[in-house]
């Protein structure tokens, strides 16, 4: 049995053209048949020294640690399993990728971004097709089988977005030639740009949003700044490109500050000009009628409410258009889908000798970025799954996080993120001013709220932990004049907050740590923190006293189920009235709370 290879790897990726439909018209027979392919690739792979490292479904993935043998074994594949009969199937044809790049072994798994780009160079091609990527091409050389050749195909742009492939077809007089036109995004109308760093993760989101967008006209992704909705956005139109003919067009609606340039700013983007007799928002309805096209229409936020009837009134005029939305705020519109975009998962600390969770794997790669020898260790693994989750998974504080390894160790970056955001400052120079740093991000959202809800926004920010409904209005109503609810929806609207699980099933709701703390900044700066914080801690001191005699009740497990839900305040209130000196509050606290301690332990 061939090891796999380490350090440089060539890769064989394979699958069965139109497996899908061949496994729902022939059912048992064509899992025979794939159960023979993968015998098959298994012998011709082990032949020519490589190894398969993962199979899924009808395809194969294999490693080897030179670029001819991965081609002479694409090869030898193509004319084994032209050579079987596979009976009423017909033919077994798939289509194979070669690409050559660095990647991270641990155990039987790789990691790295060379294996999605020889994923992304794979869905180009056609059954009975190989394509090998300009590197794989290179470092082969003349070391091609007897008689086989490399046709050279141009540069072609992946769906990842990254830098154009060149890419490079294997040739021999016993494979089929002729082949359409490659499925790049070069064979479809779009503008979108290039990415100069590599989407991480977002599997799930990628599908779910594929589907949605395939059933709805308009999906709206919601989201707190930094959480990557722009870049996922970016993702999901590369990959929704094949289902609209006309194109794929993004709209940077961010500089704006007047919806009525909406119009305009579209026209510009699809190289419309403004026609004689007719208004530019007449001339694009006018383009639009008659075409099946996908409009990706980013940052929204600052120009609701009256975008959303611009983005109404296209739909109505254009049967075919899709639209696609980032936003911080919904955009309220009958028909819209709403997709709130979660924050990346860390993992389990104890589990990152396999896959690492997304939030882990773009920390390590925009790492490597600055620190090329990083290792994962047993020490590293949970370090970084700590960071990670203390930086709640927002793309945006992991990458500034992550930038800061130039100067810090990951000890001392773990260290000083209990404070935040003086520490995630310093983005990419390339990226919006509001992205450059995790404060700007933030307060770019709080600036779209009116005076009342920056008001609340910055009051919750004394919330150590989850809130229900009654807290908030204990502690912000009077300066509300009765309008709780309306505001708080606001807030949870802009992704500024997020609804939060309650196992009892009362409303609760919570901020991300990275905003609570931008919040709790504004609070100290509207010089209205200790009066925040001392009317927190008299609604849980009666919150309190008013639960303590339920404690010897039939309601004594929802009652302590009530008060875990506020533990993290109670802790804090305590450090506050002993911080403010106030030795009645205190005392009133700790003895409502005697009995839940005795309970709880």
């Amino acid at each position: 049995m061939v090891p796999l290879p380490s350090g440089t790897v060539t890769f064989l990726f394979s699958d069965v053209e139109g497996s899908t439909q061949l496994l729902e018209r022939h059912g048992a027979l064509m899992g025979e048949a794939l159960s023979r392919h993968h015998d098959l690739f298994e012998q011709v792979v082990e032949r020519h020294q490589g190894a398969i490292f993962e199979t899924v479904g009808d395809a194969v993935y294999a490693a080897f640690a030179r670029p001819q043998d991965a081609v002479a074994a694409a090869l030898e594949a193509h004319r084994g399993l032209a050579s079987e009969d596979w009976g009423p199937i017909g033919r077994i044809a798939v289509r194979i990728a070669v690409h050559t790049g660095a990647v991270e072994r641990r155990g039987d798994h790789y990691f790295g971004p060379a294996l999605f780009r020889c994923a992304r160079l794979q869905v180009l091609g056609y059954g009975e097709q190989t394509l090998l990527s300009g590197v794989a091409a290179r470092l082969v050389g003349d070391a091609l089988p007897h008689g086989a050749s490399l046709r050279d195909l141009g540069q072609h742009r992946l769906k990842d977005l990254g830098e154009p492939e060149q890419v490079h077809q294997l040739v021999h007089h016993d494979l089929r030639g002729d082949f359409p036109a490659l499925k790049s995004l070069d064979t479809h109308p779009h503008n979108l740009p290039l990415a100069l760093s590599s989407f991480v993760g977002r599997e799930t989101e990628l599908h779910a949003l594929g589907e949605l967008l395939d059933a709805k006209r308009l999906v709206t992704l919601i989201g707190p700044g930094g959480i990557g909705k722009t870049r996922l956005a970016l993702q999901v139109a590369a990959e929704q490109i094949e289902r609209h003919s006309d194109g794929v067009f993004v709209v940077d609606l961010a500089p704006l500050r007047d919806a009525a340039l909406i119009a305009g700013t579209i026209s510009i983007t699809l190289g419309l000009r403004e026609q004689a007799g007719q208004s530019i928002s007449e001339t694009l309805h006018e383009h639009l009628k008659s075409r099946r096209l996908l409009l990706l229409l980013d940052n929204l936020e600052q120009l609701l409410p009256t975008a959303a009837r611009a983005v109404a009134d296209l739909l109505v005029s254009a049967p075919g258009l899709h639209v696609l939305v980032t936003s911080r705020a919904p955009l309220r519109l009958r028909g819209e889908h709403e997709y709130r975009v979660p924050p990346l998962t860390a993992g389990k600390r104890d589990q990152l000798d396999t896959t690492p969770p997304p939030a882990v794997a773009l920390f390590l790669e925009r790492a490597r970025a600055v620190q090329i020898d990083l290792v994962v260790d047993a020490t590293a693994g949970p370090l970084i799954a700590e960071i990670c989750e203390c930086l709640d998974g927002l793309p945006l504080a992991i990458e500034l996080a992550a930038a800061r390894l130039r100067l810090l160790s990951l000890t001392a970056l773990r260290e000083r993120l209990a404070q935040r955001l003086p520490l995630l400052t310093a983005g990419s120079r390339d990226s919006p001013e509001r992205q450059q740093t995790l404060r700007a991000t933030i307060a770019w959202s709080e600036e779209l709220l009116t005076p009342p809800q920056q008001q609340l926004f910055a009051q919750l920010g004394a919330f150590v932990g989850t809130f229900s409904l009654e807290a908030v209005e204990a502690v912000a109503a009077a300066d509300l004049s009765g309008a709780v609810l309306d505001e708080l929806g606001a807030l949870v609207e802009h992704s500024l907050m997020r609804n939060a699980d309650d196992p009892i099933g009362a409303p609760r709701f919570a901020m991300l740590e990275t905003i609570r703390e931008y919040a709790l900044e504004r609070l100290e700066a509207r010089g209205e923190a200790a009066d925040i914080r001392d009317r927190l801690a008299a609604y849980l001191v009666n919150l309190a006293e008013e639960s303590e005699p339920r404690l010897t009740t039939r309601e004594q497990t929802e009652t302590l189920r009530q008060l875990d839900l506020e533990l993290d305040d109670v802790r804090a209130a305590l450090s506050w009235l002993r911080v403010r000196g106030d030795v009645q509050q205190l005392g009133r606290l700790a003895a409502a709370l005697a009995r839940y301690c005795t309970h709880r332990g």
